[in-house]
């Protein structure tokens, strides 16, 4: 795999129940590149982004990865207790990030519910949260699930303005989407 090969999955499949969900999938992410993954619901776009991140074997195929990714998944990971101060401190500290938490909270425009608890939030709020997470720590590649969920066009326009930077700087994105793109893609790969 060459240096600007991020990642590289070959001849995915997956199968839920006695259903393949798909078969035969072979993708690769460079720097600078965006790629999207659509289908219909059940068509397994979350499933082969969970193999693509390692949260899930594929049952066919292989993934090679180049140094570390972020993962946002479309659940959002947070808990109810806790705030968006304090599930990012908690993650800069699992990863030894010395980012300010002020500073990602502000780019999220997230300061006034910093302390709220996150069970008090609304769904554009947690979203916020969660891909807040992505400035704690560079990393190459995003793998992201449904990024644009629950935000509102500020917040939509603030995710795509973070996308390009990330691509600018030679990242790399892959994502799952259903509807309208708010970032121009490289590829789409539909399952």
């Amino acid at each position: 795999m060459s240096e600007s090969v991020l990642i590289q999955g070959a001849h995915l499949g997956a199968v839920r129940g006695e259903r393949i969900l798909f078969s035969e999938v072979s993708l690769s992410a460079v720097s600078g590149e965006i790629i999207l993954l659509r289908g219909k619901n059940g068509s397994g776009k979350t499933t082969l982004l969970r193999q693509l991140a390692g949260l899930s074997e594929p049952q066919a195929g292989r993934v090679e990865r180049q140094g570390r990714h972020h993962w946002v998944g479309h659940t959002n990971g947070l808990k109810a207790h806790e705030t968006p101060r304090s599930h990012l401190e908690h993650w800069a500290k699992v990863w030894g990030s010395n980012k300010s938490i002020d500073g990602v909270l502000e780019q999220m425009a997230m300061t006034r519910p910093a302390d709220v608890p996150c069970r008090m939030l609304s769904a554009g709020q947690k979203r916020r949260t969660a891909l807040g997470r992505l400035l704690l720590e560079n990393r190459r590649l995003w793998l992201l699930d449904e990024p644009f969920n629950a935000l509102d066009t500020d917040g939509q326009t603030l995710l795509a303005n973070l996308i390009k930077t990330h691509i600018q700087n030679g990242g790399s994105v892959i994502a799952a989407l259903h509807g309208a793109a708010s970032v121009e893609a490289d590829r789409e790969v539909t399952l």
